[in-house]
């Protein structure tokens, strides 16, 4: 067993102390404790970003930020450099796996210490930036569509917020590693580029989703409409994209308006939440495999939007995030 020495030092986190917009984030020296029994202290390396962060530094996430002084972040890659008692990951690399309160446990840090059970291995030869970028998109599409959706061999799939960092082409390539048709319908980038931004309902650009859908496929309906995150009447629209007995997943409520439903009768509709995955040992052992295999042969790359050098940058990079006009992951690459 190896313990960490350092007491009493401290470390750079970002920290809010008030809900607001990306101004509200500052960068502080804060204490950095020694990992206890079944911790680890991570040298963070990456940080990437994702849209509930935003809503929880708002002051609109699901569950509230304790005041002032609250912490931010799910996601990062780095490299272990302390353990706790009955820990032996010492200088591994790992990846954040995110289901954690984020305001006492978050990421935004030069080095943070978090249980053992809240990180995973990082593949050999995965750089921090791509590891940064892709458990929790990949993590939800896996256990969204495969687990959740059952994506078999040969279903054919439409993927809504092709311009998100969910709704990129990390769940193509989990369709395609889970035996989907590769010739799946999405929201293409022309469109997003074109002003069909993540959004709420129909300004989520899924007006007309169905009709648009077949004609993208030469006429075909879809087997599983996924990675669709806002609720609300909108969610009726992946509905129609569907076939009788199609399946629709539902993974997040950023509308608070009632959940619509297609009137595409017979269809089977799932609620899925990563949490309720990533609790269990053996929830995060199969999406570790699942996308560490993926980022190892190469099936699994995220698209990066933009990478922001160091923590100071980080209102930055929400602000962009807020813009709506990126293509894929946003990642604040620290520089130690």
């Amino acid at each position: 067993m190896t313990t960490n020495t350092a007491t009493g030092r401290t470390t750079r986190a970002v920290l809010f102390h008030e809900t607001g917009g990306p101004e509200v984030l500052t960068v502080e020296e804060v204490t950095m404790p020694d990992p206890g029994p079944g911790e680890v202290l991570v040298r963070v390396e990456a940080i990437g970003l994702n849209r509930a962060e935003a809503l929880f530094r708002a002051g609109t996430y699901y569950y509230p930020a304790t005041l002032p002084g609250s912490r931010l972040g799910y996601e990062a890659a780095g490299v272990v450099e302390a353990v706790g008692a009955g820990v032996t990951a010492l200088g591994d690399p790992v990846m954040a796996a995110a289901n954690f309160d984020f305001g006492r446990y978050g990421v935004y840090a030069e080095r943070v210490v978090l249980p053992e059970e809240y990180v995973v291995p990082r593949p050999e030869g995965v750089d921090a930036v791509t590891a940064a970028a892709v458990w929790l998109t990949c993590f939800t599409a896996y256990g969204g569509m495969v687990l959740t959706g059952g994506l078999r061999a040969g279903d054919h799939v439409v993927i809504a917020g092709a311009s998100s960092g969910v709704g990129g082409r990390d769940p193509d390539r989990a369709a395609d590693r889970g035996g989907a048709d590769r010739h799946h319908a999405r929201r293409g980038e022309a469109e997003a580029a074109a002003g069909a931004r993540c959004g709420t309902c129909d300004r989520h650009g899924l007006r007309g989703a169905g009709r648009e859908v077949r004609t993208v496929t030469g006429g075909a309906e879809r087997d599983l409409a996924c990675a669709y995150a806002i609720g609300g009447p909108g969610f009726a629209r992946l509905g129609d994209a569907l076939r009788p007995g199609g399946a629709a997943v539902l993974y997040g409520w950023l509308d608070p308006r009632p959940v619509g439903l297609s009137a595409n009768w017979p269809l089977t509709t799932h609620t899925y939440a990563n949490g309720a995955l990533a609790r269990t040992e053996e929830g995060r052992r199969r999406a570790a495999g699942f996308i560490g295999s993926g980022l190892r042969d190469g099936s699994l790359a995220p698209v990066i939007a933009e990478t922001f050098q160091g923590l100071e940058r980080i209102a930055d990079a929400h602000r962009l995030m807020e813009s709506n006009t990126h293509l894929g992951k946003i990642v604040v690459r620290l520089e130690h």
